[in-house]
């Protein structure tokens, strides 16, 4: 298993399994991130990431990117 290796990103959708597949990520020691509210088109699955706990970070779109970069210098 990947673990620490593996970076889980959720932008946009609906349902929950997306949410339930970045809990699983976070939960073997990957990083997440989420897409927040105020720049996802569609917020359902991003809503329920964040209540399942899944999310290690919640970031505007335009963030995550750059965020990825530094995850990965580290």
């Amino acid at each position: 298993m990947a673990g620490r290796r593996v970076i889980g990103i959720l932008l946009i959708g609906i349902g929950s399994d997306g949410a339930k597949g970045l809990r699983s990520i976070k939960e073997v020691g990957g990083y997440t991130l989420a897409q927040n509210e105020e720049t996802a088109t569609i917020f359902g699955m991003l809503k329920r990431a964040i209540e399942l706990g899944a999310a290690s970070e919640i970031l505007a779109l335009n963030e995550i990117v750059k965020r990825i970069v530094d995850i990965l210098k580290d």
